[in-house]
């Protein structure tokens, strides 16, 4: 009887000893795995605003998903309190043409990298092996390498002439998208395997607006034309951590 007490207690010791911790203060924690950006995306019309031709009714563009490596960097403040960095290797999502003009297909493509900070809130503090978390923060999302096809800029004199302009022809086409600043929100958890090492998923929200601008060298001139987007991804990750 006493042998079994003191395994008891010993168990009891080993449960609740600094070692059973998954997080503690000072700890630093790399996330790696697959993640993917998939987009809840929307549009306004394309408006051809130079010459001003207004918006042409009934069209618009979507983005596609994209999974890279994703990579986040957590500093624990306290037990139960933490601030993230998540990155990742550059995405690329391909711009396609929606609703009157969907036909059209693919229009462009673009890398983006999207830094998110937030600040992370660990309910059960450091005592537990499996640690859920919520997050705010805010996302800011930067887009480069833009690149228009030629069923854009061949079918600029097509948004023309919806406009009421015909014999317009486009011998080259160019785009950029505006970066995003705004609001993101995490929801992940992480299981010890070891002292070191564990398991992880999470998932995000950002709220992610831009403005595509394209400006096209046609018979008549240079001819700008823009396109509200709000992409507003959810990204999912899956891998493991590593704490140092």
């Amino acid at each position: 009887m006493y042998r079994k007490l003191l395994a008891v207690s010993a168990l009891t010791s080993l449960a609740f000893s600094p070692l059973a911790t998954a997080h503690d203060a000072g700890d630093f924690l790399i996330r790696t795995g697959p993640i993917v950006v998939a987009p809840n995306d929307s549009s306004g019309h394309i408006r051809i605003t130079d010459p001003n031709l207004g918006d042409v009714q009934g069209t618009g563009v979507g983005v596609d998903s994209d999974t890279q490596l994703g990579l986040s960097f957590t500093y624990m403040l306290r037990p139960y309190l933490g601030v993230e960095l998540l990155a990742a290797t550059p995405f690329q999502h391909d711009i396609k043409a929606t609703g009157a003009i969907s036909g059209l297909g693919k229009l462009g493509s673009t890398k983006q990298l999207p830094p998110t900070l937030t600040l992370q809130y660990y309910p059960l503090g450091g005592a537990s092996v499996f640690q859920p978390y919520v997050g705010i923060g805010v996302n800011y999302t930067h887009f480069f390498q833009e690149h228009t096809t030629d069923a854009l800029t061949n079918n600029i004199g097509t948004l023309a002439q919806l406009q009421g302009v015909s014999g317009v022809t486009a011998t080259s086409s160019t785009m950029k998208l505006q970066d995003s600043f705004g609001v993101a929100a995490e929801l992940g958890a992480d299981y010890k395997l070891t002292d070191r090492i564990g398991l992880n998923a999470g998932i995000w929200w950002a709220n992610i607006e831009t403005t595509a601008t394209i400006k096209s060298q046609t018979n008549v001139g240079e001819v700008t034309s823009k396109v509200d987007v709000n992409i507003n991804p959810m990204v999912y990750m899956v891998g493991a951590y590593f704490k140092f």
